[in-house]
């Protein structure tokens, strides 16, 4: 009769993902792991096989966790579609100045981003887990931009499609900077930038 396990899986990738997010696939080691989990050597791999499961899975919880956070945003109908922009930049805005890193006090940034930056060009899988969360967040931004300019408030100059990707990347760029030891008001600036770049030109 196979053995219970004896500790709360869903605790160990928490774990493990915090790991991943602060020191990156590569510099992350089976020892590092152990130490954030709680867990022996072998009870890492019997339950997640290798150190690349663990990480494809820590990646899409943290990928899943993420999505619904902005998702609500996004899809907030007591915010105007801008409204929903500016709250989602707010958002990451907040994470950038809260998650910081245990050693040198910057941001740690957004696993996704480091991940593709570390690992999409050279990991199929990777990048697979990458792509389908890529495609949730740009459908939901092209969304909210759509319904802006059907309201007159985001500018129709731009394809919706374009400008989903412009907040995309505004907001990869925002994440990076955070790293580099952009404080608030820098970000808020760069936010702000964006927003005033979609809003609609009166008159």
């Amino acid at each position: 009769m196979a053995r219970p396990r004896l500790f709360d899986e869903d605790r160990a990738l928490d774990a493990a993902m915090r790991a991943f997010w602060e020191k990156g696939y590569e510099a992350t080691s089976t020892q590092d792991l152990c130490e954030a989990t709680g867990l022996g050597r072998s009870s890492i791999y019997n339950t997640f096989s290798s150190k690349h499961d663990l990480f494809r899975r820590a990646l899409a919880r943290y990928l899943d966790t993420m999505a619904a956070r902005q998702l609500e945003i996004l899809e907030d109908a007591g915010r105007s579609p801008l409204e929903r922009i500016e709250a989602y930049f707010e958002r990451i805005v907040t994470q950038e100045c809260t998650e910081r890193g245990a050693e040198d006090g910057r941001s740690i940034g957004c696993l996704g981003v480091n991940t593709t930056v570390e690992l999409a060009a050279r990991d199929p899988e990777v990048d697979g887990v990458l792509a389908r969360d890529l495609r949730v967040r740009l459908s939901a931004l092209r969304a909210v931009v759509e319904a802006g300019q059907r309201t007159g408030e985001i500018s129709a100059a731009r394809d919706p499609g374009e400008l989903a990707r412009f907040v995309n990347a505004v907001v990869g760029g925002m994440r990076i900077s955070g790293q580099a030891g952009f404080g608030r008001e820098e970000l808020e600036g760069i936010a702000a930038t964006a927003v005033d770049a979609l809003r609609a030109r009166r008159g």
